[in-house]
């Protein structure tokens, strides 16, 4: 395989593994969590857990059980938290398809959103002004209990129509 097919299979987190003569099997991205850092400050046991209540689409409550540090578009994964069209960038901030509204008090507790969240979010359905990408939000203590609600519509690039309540 030519070096520069390598490099772009790479580069997009792409995973073939060695059948494209690649020496090692890369993580999907969204398994590169931007939340977790490495070293003493962010070191957290197996107990360090956060309880987040997703209202979905239809109005049902799925309650899924996340790591601290860790993104809630990575609890929705390895949870299978069924939402559809969840995620389609894997976190790398190239959709809205993360898009979740949450409670003003927990809101107020986010790290500031950056430009390139910023962008993303210009276009999602439904924005509100409690709206974040799940990708960009890393579970702390102190959000224990919340409940974020899943827009109704979102905008995914990979259909041809919006995927709301009727689908």
């Amino acid at each position: 395989m030519a070096a520069a097919a390598r490099f772009l299979l790479l580069s997009r987190g792409v995973l073939f593994g060695s059948r494209l003569g690649l020496s090692a099997v890369q993580k999907p991205l969204w398994q590169k969590s931007s939340c977790v850092q490495p070293g003493p400050a962010r070191c957290y046991s197996s107990n360090d857990k956060v309880t987040v209540n997703f209202i979905n689409r239809d109005g049902e409550t799925l309650v899924a059980e996340g790591k601290l540090g860790e993104s809630l578009l990575r609890v929705v994964i390895e949870k299978n938290i069924d939402i559809d069209g969840f995620g389609a960038c894997e976190g790398t901030l190239a959709c809205s398809t993360c898009h979740l509204i949450f409670e003003d008090h927990i809101f107020e507790l986010l790290d500031p959103v950056t430009d390139e969240e910023m962008d993303m979010l210009d276009l999602a359905y439904g924005l509100t002004e409690t709206s974040r990408l799940g990708c960009q939000i890393c579970l702390k203590k102190s959000m224990n209990g919340m409940t974020v609600k899943v827009p109704e519509a979102v905008a995914d690039v990979r259909q041809a129509v919006d995927v709301g309540k009727s689908s």
